[in-house]
């Protein structure tokens, strides 16, 4: 699949996905906010990636460097805080505002010292694994309904494909080449998940300090 055509696909569904969460979230009570302007954020950095590899591809834009930037975002701050969204929202668990603040911080601040020891990889590697364990646990945990348990084992095992595997053969690490494409597959499935998951928005939950 051309490479203009998967950063176009992310473009448009990581956009799609950002405004469909936006429209939810009204249907949503004070609780859930914070964690739902997470995942937003996650689908922000996607689409912002989607734009630059279209802009760099279509438009001959001196945008590469910024795509890079962005996808390094998308797996090392966007995918850990879906994931911790969607267990929060599985387990109808309730985390304060501050709480989500710092997650978002410590997560940023660990990413540029990721990235400025040239730790990008394995440290993707290792917080993408998790995320996509938690997606695929959070599936599991909807089961015996067969669509959202297929929409986290679809998202979980597309976050799994992307991520840096060293060890693996080259036919396998070639699936790198279809990141984009991959990205773009999970936003739709992931969010549907998301906005599905049995929350009850009036319910009064323990909010944790």
């Amino acid at each position: 699949m051309p490479e203009l055509l998967q950063a176009a696909l992310l473009m448009l569904t990581a956009s799609a996905s950002v405004v469909w969460i936006g429209i939810a979230r009204r249907g949503y009570g004070e609780a859930q906010q914070p964690a739902l302007f997470c995942v937003q954020l996650a689908f922000i950095l996607a689409a912002g990636a989607g734009g630059c590899a279209v802009a760099h591809l279509a438009g001959g834009f001196e945008t590469l460097e910024a795509q890079r930037w962005l996808l390094q975002a998308t797996l090392l701050l966007g995918f850990p805080l879906i994931g911790a969204v969607a267990l929060t929202l599985a387990r109808q668990w309730t985390w304060s505002r501050p709480n989500w603040g710092r997650l978002v911080l410590g997560l940023c601040a660990f990413f540029e010292l990721a990235r400025q020891l040239g730790w990008s990889e394995p440290y993707a590697l290792g917080l993408g694994l998790s995320s996509a364990m938690l997606v695929l646990y959070v599936g599991l945990l909807q089961w015996p309904s067969r669509l959202q348990t297929g929409a986290g084992m679809l998202a979980g095992v597309l976050m799994l494909a992307i991520l840096p595997w060293p060890s693996l053969p080259l036919a396998i690490r070639s699936l790198a080449d279809y990141q984009l494409l991959c990205l773009g597959l999970i936003c739709l499935p992931l969010v549907w998940l998301l906005l599905n998951l049995p929350v009850n928005s009036s319910e009064q939950l323990e909010t944790c300090a």
